[in-house]
């Protein structure tokens, strides 16, 4: 009898660290989230289109950076807020926000999207 309850002690122990582990780590690589436009959307390139985002940087992550088709466009600071797209011609593009160090090298949370752009 002692030894199940020995094996069960452990069993929970070892489930228990595994969590608050796994949550940790969650917790310090960060994330970043695309709000607006969502993934297939269409923009105008007549218009001003603009990206809404919200992010964690983690412990790693020192500001974002978004980038346009492979265009890194200028450092975001804030936590939440919107980025002014610059002119997009017609077409399908590549949005992606990434979390980066002080170095602009990414931290790994990243988010991306795909969006058709008319006239």
């Amino acid at each position: 009898m002692h030894i199940r309850y020995t094996k069960l002690f452990t069993l929970i122990t070892t489930s228990i660290l595994l969590t608050i582990i796994n949550s940790n780590a969650y917790a310090n690589s960060g994330t970043v989230k695309i709000e607006s436009p969502k993934d297939g959307d269409t923009l105008y390139s007549s218009r001003e289109n603009v990206v809404k985002y919200q992010a964690n940087l983690g412990s790693r992550g020192n500001h974002m950076h978004i980038w346009v088709d492979g265009e890194k466009g200028p450092s975001q600071r804030a936590l939440q807020g919107a980025y002014t797209l610059p002119t997009i011609s017609p077409g399908k593009h590549a949005i992606i926000i990434k979390v980066v160090d002080k170095g602009h090298v990414p931290t790994g949370p990243e988010h991306a999207i795909f969006v058709n752009v008319e006239e």
